[in-house]
Parts: C-alpha cells; structure tokens; sequence
C-alpha cells in the first residue's frame, strides 16, 4: 500500500475526528472549509491507508463497577523456552488486562488492568496471572487518579510544509 502524502488539511481532519469522533461529515466539512464531496474523499482515503484505524466508544468504566486500575510490571522467566509468546498468548486471554506493552529496564512488560475492586485484582493475580508459567516476578501498582487521558495522537509530526516545518494542527 502506497503511503498516503498527509497535508495541513487531513492533519485538521485527524484531530477533529480525535477530538470529537461523533461528527457528520457537513459538520467537518464546514470546520475544515471544504465542501462535504472532497472532505468525505479525504477521509476514506485516510480510512484505506490505515492512518485512520477505527471508530471508537469510550465509555465510563463507573458506570459499570469498574473502580480500580493497576499497573503490572512483569518480568519473564529466562530459562522457560518461548516466555514471551506464552505470556503473550496468555494475557490474551484475560479480558481485565486492556493494555500491555513491551518495555526497556527492570521489567520485560508492562500491563494495565482494570477490575471492580481490589478482591477482583486479588483473585486475577491469584487465579490467572500467577499461574502463567512464563512470569517470574511481577509488582503491581494500583492507580490512584488520573490526572491525563488523552486518546489524541500528536498528528502535527506527520506531515510538513514546503520548508520543512511542522505544522501547527491549530
């Protein structure tokens, strides 16, 4: 698939999609100042390059007794043959770990979960994650607050002008 040039105009569509998903294409082609024909265009080429992945809903984790979040550093057994994709095919399995990432330092992982309450995250590391053959040493960290959450891509890095600055997606 050919890489798609992203100009001014398509990093102005990006973040009002991020910003504001639920928008009709009058809606955007009136913020962008383009007509509605050329704005849908440029989004479904956005769509078919991959830039623009999917449509989402976020949704109030309190509204569905979701209370805690943690954070689990996890570092694999060295010596088990395969630790990674073993962890890797476990932890998809587990419906509370919404995100994993592989990191540099002491730790090989990083996963974030989400569960009602701290018994839930109790009987999790109990009943699931401990039993996963592939991790040696885990330590957990329970989120207190959330003081950013931001779902936006910084797409000014994408694209520049004819000078070759970045920019301002304003």
């Amino acid at each position: 698939m050919a890489r798609l040039k992203v100009d001014n105009l398509d990093l102005r569509i990006l973040q009002i999609l991020q910003n504001t998903g639920k928008v009709t294409n009058i809606q955007l082609s009136h913020e962008i100042g383009l007509s509605p024909a050329p704005t849908l265009e440029r989004v479904k080429k956005l769509e078919q390059s991959g830039i623009i992945k999917g449509y989402h809903v976020e949704i109030d984790p309190n509204a569905l007794k979701i209370k805690l979040n943690a954070l689990i550093q996890v570092s694999l057994q060295r010596p088990v043959l395969n630790a990674q994709q073993i962890f890797q095919e476990k932890i998809e399995e587990i419906d509370e770990i919404i995100e994993c990432y592989k990191i540099t330092g002491n730790f090989d992982y990083m996963i974030k979960i989400m569960t009602e309450d701290i018994v839930s995250l109790e009987a999790l590391i109990t009943n699931k994650l401990s039993k996963i053959e592939a991790i040696g040493h885990m330590q957990t960290m329970i989120i207190l607050s959330k003081d950013k959450d931001s779902k936006v891509v910084p797409a000014k890095y994408v694209a520049n002008d004819k000078n070759g600055a970045s920019p301002s997606p304003n």
